[in-house]
């Protein structure tokens, strides 16, 4: 039976249980006592009195002792996540009002909100954020929820409307903002709050379920507050959904490592001015024994919830420059090998040590070695081990990959700083470019850049010939992407280098012009 059927057949089991044994019920008690009393006398009515309690409790009609209520929060009396997620799931799949629409989620937060208590103490935050928690519900319909999921976060599930749209979402959202952002006084203290909202149409999220919405819904926030204070923003399907960790993944996880399940495979990068095969990007993967291949965007947020991101640094590289021997025992021209590295590696003081004592170990120069890093690193980071650790890199003869150029807002200064020598461009600027004048022009000006400043250039996701074409055309050196090959395991990787080889056509040969011609 379908989950859909299932609730429906509960649904009318729960409708005839009520009207047999609901409240209205109780309005017949007297009758039915006394005619216990006439039809069988005082035993009978010892009897029914003990056993119609239990029945009532069991019914729902009144409490019994052993039910437990959902868990509120302390603060506002709200209920939790827990409840959101059923009353939204329960939705997804019978419909929340006649029409059989489901419901929307919204994510309503304070900014900044953990230091309230810092700044009006323990009491006056709680009195804020309960005034908070009673403008959003006054603000709403009876029948919608208002839970609370952290400090001064709040969820919503809003019956859905044939009139519900972005429109008017925006519109609501707009309304909440203003509900909570009227003075509060506080013994004499007027406090001023801001918040941001992100929200989840049902059509738009690619699971109905009501995690799913409830993740997207947050996901929508993440980009709101990114925006700044007071912003709003919908979650569409190009933007990252949130994604829980379960314990057994985090635990899975673990095991995955030690037992070798997670490896590289290999992602290919070749020149656009010859075709040949320039490096390999190493890409973590996880060929689970009993599920198969596990997505990356699955298992890294558990890797990084179990602080096991250095554990997997040290299994990729050591796996990379494996790979690099074997390809130069195999006579197979392998230039060098990409290596992403999180911030927590970089930030180890001893990573440039670990570094180079695994290049003498393995008998390689450090130039067949690129140490990728996120744009964002570079962007964001003022550390001064991430600043000293990728300088020394570059120094020893490595390759700086500047990863995802053109999502982290990287200034040039940033970019001379750490001692770049190369930039990825996000596939966010490659996408439809031979067909996008205005995606030309940003790759345009990218490479205008990069060339001044002397860096090299790799596009990267490139998916189709004509983004391939149309990168070359423009002056990008390198290109790496689906058109050119899918990331594959090393097993693999002889068997494509070669076939590569024997496809690229030799170089014309071009005779000396004769003497006195």
């Amino acid at each position: 039976m379908g989950f859909k059927a299932a609730t429906a057949k509960q649904a009318k089991f729960e409708t005839a249980r009520r009207m047999l044994l609901g409240p209205h019920a109780l309005a017949f008690l007297p009758a039915v006592m006394l005619g216990a009393y006439w039809f069988g006398g005082e035993g009978f009515l010892l009897v029914f009195a003990v056993t119609l309690p239990a029945l009532l409790a069991f019914s729902g009609v009144i409490p019994a002792p052993w039910r437990r209520r959902a868990p509120r929060d302390s603060v506002t009396g709200l209920p939790g996540r827990d409840t959101l997620i059923t009353r939204l799931g329960t939705a997804m799949a019978d419909g929340a009002n006649a029409q059989g629409d489901p419901p929307v989620c919204l994510v309503v937060e304070v900014d900044n909100a953990p230091a309230l208590t810092a700044q009006f103490g323990q009491d006056g935050a709680e009195t804020i954020l309960r005034a908070c928690g009673d403008r959003i519900r006054s603000t709403l319909r009876e029948s919608d929820l208002v839970t609370a999921l952290a400090i001064g976060r709040f969820g919503l599930a809003l019956e859905k409307t044939p009139r519900t749209d972005l429109e008017s979402l925006i519109q609501l959202s707009g309304r909440l903002q203003d509900a909570v952002e009227q003075p509060i006084s506080l013994d004499g203290t007027r406090v001023l709050l801001s918040t941001c909202i992100g929200f989840a149409l049902p059509s738009r999220v690619p699971d109905q379920t009501g995690e799913s919405l409830l993740d997207a819904a947050e996901s929508a926030l993440d980009e709101a507050q990114k925006a700044g204070p007071g912003s709003i923003r919908a979650f569409s399907r190009g933007m990252r959904p949130r994604i829980t960790v379960p314990d057994n993944l985090t635990k899975d996880v673990v095991r995955a490592l030690g037992a070798g399940e997670i490896r590289p495979w290999f992602q290919p990068q070749v020149s656009t001015h010859t075709g040949e095969l320039t490096g390999f990007e190493a890409l973590a993967r996880w060929e689970h024994p009993e599920k198969g291949q596990i997505a990356p965007a699955a298992f890294l947020p558990a890797i990084a919830e179990a602080g096991l991101f250095e554990k997997l640094g040290d299994v990729i590289l050591f796996k990379s420059l494996t790979a690099l021997k074997n390809w130069d025992k195999g006579d197979l021209s392998v230039p060098n090998v990409a290596v992403n590295f999180s911030p927590e590696e970089l930030r180890n003081p001893r990573l440039f040590e670990k570094i180079r004592w695994e290049l003498d170990r393995f008998e390689l120069s450090p130039d067949r070695l690129v140490i990728e890093v996120l744009e964002n690193v570079v962007a964001q980071s003022d550390d001064d081990t991430t600043t000293r650790n990728i300088a020394a890199l570059s120094r020893l003869g490595c390759g700086i990959d500047l990863d995802d150029f053109g999502t982290g807002h990287a200034s040039i200064a940033s970019i001379r700083r750490f001692d770049v020598s190369r930039i990825k461009i996000d596939r966010s600027f490659i996408s439809r470019m031979d067909t996008d004048r205005d995606q030309q022009n940003m790759v345009s000006a990218i490479l205008t850049m990069a060339e001044r400043l002397g860096l090299d250039t790799l596009g990267e996701g490139v998916e189709t010939h004509g983004e391939h074409a149309m990168l070359a055309q423009l002056g990008c050196a390198h290109v790496q992407g689906y058109s050119i090959a899918r990331p594959m395991p090393f097993e693999a990787t002889a068997t494509w280098i070669t076939t590569h080889r024997d496809r690229i056509p030799p170089a014309p040969h071009i005779n000396p012009r004769a003497k006195g011609a």
